[in-house]
């Protein structure tokens, strides 16, 4: 009754991982659009440099429930001058209970900010669009590799002060 073993088994690991994900609400929590150079920099043929910085926040507001917060900070210069400068806050609430707590992490950290991330896109060519400037659609974020480089570096760390 080898087999019988095997299906037991897998029906163990299946209800060891099994867990709950649910996206609760997707809302536009802060949102800063700054033009300091404006009328003068219209009259201007520029070719601008854009700079684009993310960062993930996580609050955990229950047993189950997690806020997820993108923070995505535009800049756009010209010599040396901010024509446009946007700092958006897209954030989302998540039901996540069942998973082990390094799947957990690994799923607020990726999937959720992959959930968040084109309606941080949306918000950010709108601005720009009703700022009276050329569209701008950033490009995908991989959150994944994010995630593993993050994660090779607090390795490097933690090996560094393990040696010492």
């Amino acid at each position: 009754m080898p087999e019988n073993d095997t299906i037991n088994n897998e029906q163990e690991n299946a209800e060891e991982l099994k867990g709950q994900f649910a996206l609760q609400k997707i809302y536009l929590k802060d949102l800063s659009f700054e033009t300091p150079h404006s009328p003068q920099i219209f009259q201007e043929q520029w070719d601008p440099t854009v700079n684009m910085d993310i960062q993930n926040t996580v609050n955990r507001l229950s047993e189950d429930s997690y806020e997820v917060i993108i923070a995505v900070t535009v800049t756009v210069k010209f010599n040396d001058r901010t024509v446009y400068l946007i700092e958006a806050q897209q954030a989302g609430i998540f039901l996540i209970s069942g998973f082990p707590e390094d799947i957990l992490r690994r799923t607020v950290t990726t999937v959720c900010p992959n959930i968040l991330f084109p309606f941080a896109r949306e918000v950010v060519a709108d601005l720009v669009t009703r700022g009276g400037f050329p569209q701008l659609l950033l490009a995908p974020v991989n959150f994944d590799a994010l995630y593993e480089q993050h994660q090779q570096e607090l390795k490097k760390t933690q090996d560094t002060a393990i040696k010492h």
